[in-house]
C-alpha cells in the first residue's frame, strides 16, 4: 500500500481491439470488438499496477442444430472492471494481466463472471502499442473466450 501511495503515475491509455471467439464460444459467436481503458501507476522501473475497464461485444450467429432447425444466438456484451499489472520485459516489450469481474450487459440473463486477460504489448512508438490478448469471462456452465489484437494509445 505504501509503495502505491508513493508511485508515480505511468499513464492513462485507451485501446481498440478486434477478436475471434475460441473454444466453445466459437460455436455461437463469430467476431468480437473490445475497447479498453486503463490507468497504470509506475511501482518500480519495470513494474506497473493500476485499474482497467472497457467494453466487449461478441456478435452472435445462427447455429444449425440439424437440417432445417437453427437458432440465432444473441450478441453478448460485457463491461470488465479489473486490476491491472504490467511488467516491462524490455524497452519495447511488456507482459501483463487484467483480473476482475465482468458485468454482463446483454443479452437478458447475462450475469457476467470472473474476468481474466493475460496480454503482450509491443511498443510501436512512445505513445502507441500493439496489444495481443487472451480474454475470458467465466460464466455459469462455461466460459466465453476470445483472442484479440489491437492498438493502445497513451493519452
Amino acid at each position: 500500500m505504501l509503495s502505491f501511495m508513493t508511485a508515480q503515475a505511468q499513464g492513462f491509455k485507451v485501446g481498440a481491439n478486434v477478436g475471434l471467439p475460441i473454444g466453445d464460444a466459437s460455436d455461437g459467436y463469430s467476431f468480437n470488438i473490445t475497447l479498453d481503458v486503463n490507468f497504470i501507476w509506475e511501482v518500480s522501473e519495470d513494474f506497473g499496477a493500476g485499474i482497467a475497464t472497457g467494453y466487449s461485444h461478441n456478435f452472435g450467429e445462427s447455429v444449425n442444430l440439424s437440417p432445417g432447425i437453427s437458432i440465432d444466438i444473441d450478441d453478448a456484451s460485457f463491461i470488465p472492471i479489473s486490476g491491472a499489472a504490467r511488467y516491462n520485459v524490455s524497452e519495447k516489450f511488456v507482459l501483463g494481466a487484467d483480473l476482475g469481474y465482468s458485468i454482463g450487459i446483454s443479452p437478458s440473463g447475462n450475469d457476467g463472471g470472473f474476468y481474466y486477460a493475460p496480454r503482450m504489448q509491443y511498443a510501436l512508438s512512445e505513445s502507441l502499442d500493439l496489444v495481443a490478448a487472451y480474454r475470458g469471462v467465466s460464466l455459469d456452465g462455461g466460459s466465453l473466450d476470445v483472442i484479440t489484437l489491437g492498438l493502445e494509445f497513451a493519452l
